[in-house]
């Protein structure tokens, strides 16, 4: 219910902050590797032709209602289709961008493991701090680490913790997003 109103209001907002389309579709690494369509609010000045860069802390090339968008989470919230669709979960480990997944598929040891499971709109590593860009190896390293004690842990009481300390985030704001 609440996408039914929220989606086009926040529409609204993005295409009065800036030109492009509302959502942004990035290819991702989904259950077992196999890549999906990845739904996002759009947070960033649109340039088609721009090649894979993460988000870097005063990127200039996120929008101000964008900086908004990634720092309440909120960027997420079309993502509750690719749930529908079967592409995702509601809490597991956060889906890679494919250009993430081939750097460090086969270099780093347990990455792969982390897609034993669907990814989620939200995970334990986000909650714990591990968000944002992995400009260095351990921080992919740390995320892995999460992901795959979710993965040996997962529960409904874990999935239940993980979203509520999702929710606490939004509401603080998160410190690594942007």
């Amino acid at each position: 219910m609440v996408l039914s109103w929220l989606l086009p209001l926040l529409g609204a907002l993005i295409l009065l902050d800036s030109r492009g389309p509302i959502f942004y579709i990035q290819k991702r690494t989904g259950y077992r590797g196999s890549w999906f369509n990845c739904l996002k609010l759009r947070t960033m000045t649109h340039n088609p032709n721009a090649s894979f860069r993460q988000a870097s802390k005063n990127d200039g090339r996120v929008t101000r209602i964008g900086r908004f968008l990634r720092q309440s989470n909120l960027d997420e919230l079309p993502q509750f289709i690719n749930v529908l669709r079967g592409d995702m979960s509601i809490v597991g480990p956060r889906p890679h961008a494919l250009e993430h997944s081939a750097q460090f598929w086969n270099t780093m040891p347990e990455y792969k493991k982390r897609y034993r499971v669907k990814p989620g709109i939200t995970g334990l590593a986000q909650v714990r701090g591990c968000r944002g860009e992995t400009s260095e190896r351990i921080k992919m390293h740390h995320r892995v680490r999460y992901d795959r004690f979710y993965n040996r842990k997962k529960s409904l009481r874990l999935d239940i913790w993980i979203c509520w300390q999702t929710v606490l985030s939004m509401l603080k704001g998160n410190i690594n997003a942007w």
